[in-house]
C-alpha cells in the first residue's frame, strides 16, 4: 500500500476513534446531568432530565406525580416506553376509573397482572371489585393477593373484613399453608378482639410454623383467650403446644409444680408478682420467699391458671417457714376469676420444720379455669411478717367419680 494511503487511513482511524471517544464523553456528560436533574426531584428539573434522555421511562413516572395535570400523558409515554411497567397501568386504571371508564380501567389492570405478577398488580385488583362491588370478584382476587403477601398484609385483611367480619369466611378464603400469612392474621384478628376467631387459625400456625417464631405470639394467645375466660379454647391451644414440643410442662397440675424451671410467660406457668418489701424466686429445692415486713397487706406471692373439669379435688403441698407465727396471712386460694370469687382457702402456712399439708376442694359446673394463688393477707391485729417461706412442690389430683 503506497505511504499516503497508509497515512489517510491511520489518520482516518484517529478521526474516527476521537469522534467515538467525544460521543463517549457526551453521552456519558448527558447522563450524568440527567441523573443530577432528576435528583433534584422539581417539575422543572425532572421534565429538563426528560429532554436529556427521552427514553428514560422512570423519569416520566416521576413526573407524572410532580405534574398531576399532566399526568395521563406521561403515565402514557411511560407505559410506551416500558411495556412492562405495571405501575403506569395501574395510575392510569385508576385515572380512568375516576372518570368513568371503568372497561379500560378493567382492562389496564389485567395488564399490570400480565407483566406483574407481585402483590400490588392483585391487590390493586381486588380494590377494584370492591369498589364495583362485584363481590365473586374480589374475592378471587383477595386470594390470589394472599398467596403473595406483601410486607405489610394489614390492609388485605381490612378490606375483606369490611366486606365480611366473619373471620372464619375470610380464613377459608385467604389462608393456606404459609406461616407468613397466618402469624398477621392471627395479629389482626387479636386487633379486633376476634378471640374466637383466633383459636380457630392457631392450630394451623402451630402445624406449619415455628417455636423459635410464633412460640410468643401463642402465649399472647393464651393469656387473651384466659383473660377473655374462653377455658376449653386457651386449654386447647396450651395442649397443642405442649404436644408439638413447642414448651416444656407437666402432665401434672399444676404445671411446673416443684418450681425447678423458670416460669414461662403465659397464664399455664407460674407468675412471681415483685412488690417492695417481696422477693420470690424459683430454684432446685422449690419456691422461696422472703418478706421484709414492707410488702403490701394484701398481695400474690405466686399464682398459675390451671383448667380443672368440674369436680372433686385434693391439692397436697410441702412447705416450711423461717421466723413467721401461725395465722398471719400466707395462704392458698382456689379462685374463680370470671366470678372473682375464692372457691377454696387453705390454713395460714406456718411450721419450722418440712411440713405436707393436704386440702380439699371442689369445682362447680360452669367453671374450668380457676387461679391457683398462693396469697399473703395480713391478718387483723398482726403485723406484717418478716421471714421466709420455702414451697418444695404443690400437686392436685381429682377425686376418683363414684
Amino acid at each position: 500500500m503506497p505511504f499516503f494511503l497508509r497515512m489517510s487511513v491511520v489518520v482516518a482511524l484517529r478521526v474516527m476513534l476521537a469522534g467515538v471517544c467525544c460521543l463517549g464523553i457526551w453521552l456519558s456528560w448527558k447522563t450524568a446531568r440527567a441523573d443530577f436533574l432528576f435528583q433534584q426531584d422539581s417539575p422543572e428539573s425532572v421534565r429538563a432530565a426528560t429532554h436529556l434522555l427521552p427514553d428514560e421511562w422512570r423519569y416520566y413516572m416521576r413526573l407524572a406525580q410532580l405534574d398531576r395535570a399532566q399526568a395521563r400523558e406521561l403515565l402514557s409515554t411511560a407505559l410506551r416506553l416500558n411495556r412492562y411497567n405495571a405501575q403506569a397501568s395501574i395510575e392510569l386504571a385508576l385515572q380512568d376509573e375516576s372518570e368513568g371508564d371503568t372497561a379500560r380501567a378493567e382492562k389496564l389492570l389485567l395488564n399490570a397482572f400480565e407483566v406483574d405478577r407481585t402483590y400490588v398488580p392483585r391487590w390493586s385488583l381486588a380494590n377494584f371489585y370492591f369498589r364495583r362491588d362485584k363481590m365473586p370478584e374480589f374475592w378471587i382476587w383477595a386470594h390470589k393477593a394472599a398467596e403473595m403477601p406483601a410486607d405489610n398484609i394489614g390492609p388485605l385483611f381490612e378490606l375483606c373484613w369490611h366486606v365480611s367480619p366473619d373471620a372464619q369466611k375470610i380464613a377459608e378464603a385467604l389462608l393456606n399453608d404459609n406461616p407468613d400469612l397466618i402469624r398477621p392474621y392471627i395479629g389482626f384478628l387479636l386487633t379486633k378482639d376476634e378471640l374466637t376467631g383466633v383459636a380457630a387459625v392457631v392450630p394451623s400456625l402451630i402445624r406449619v410454623g415455628q417455636p423459635d417464631t410464633d412460640r410468643d405470639l401463642m402465649f399472647t394467645v393464651v393469656n387473651r383467650l384466659t383473660n377473655d375466660h374462653q377455658d376449653a379454647a386457651a386449654n386447647t391451644v396450651w395442649h397443642l403446644l405442649i404436644d408439638r414440643r413447642w414448651v416444656i410442662a407437666d402432665a401434672t397440675m399444676p404445671n411446673n409444680g416443684e418450681f425447678r424451671r423458670e416460669p414461662l410467660p403465659v397464664a399455664f406457668d407460674w407468675d412471681f408478682p415483685e412488690y417492695p418489701g417481696l422477693h420470690s424466686w424459683p430454684g432446685s429445692t422449690g419456691l422461696e420467699t422472703e418478706f421484709s415486713g414492707g410488702q403490701p397487706e394484701n398481695c400474690a406471692i405466686a399464682e398459675q391458671t390451671i383448667y380443672l373439669a368440674p369436680g372433686d379435688y385434693t391439692m397436697q403441698y410441702y412447705y416450711h417457714t423461717t421466723d413467721i407465727a401461725p395465722d398471719t396471712g400466707i395462704k392458698w386460694q382456689i379462685v374463680d376469676p370470671a366470678a372473682k370469687k375464692v372457691l377454696a382457702e387453705s390454713p395460714s402456712l406456718s411450721s419450722d420444720m418440712l411440713k405436707q399439708t393436704r386440702m380439699t376442694f371442689s369445682i362447680p359446673q360452669g367453671t374450668s379455669l380457676v387461679r391457683l394463688r398462693l396469697a399473703y393477707e395480713r391478718a387483723i391485729g398482726t403485723p406484717r411478717i418478716t421471714g421466709t417461706l420455702l414451697v418444695l412442690s404443690n400437686q392436685i389430683q381429682a377425686h376418683p367419680q363414684t
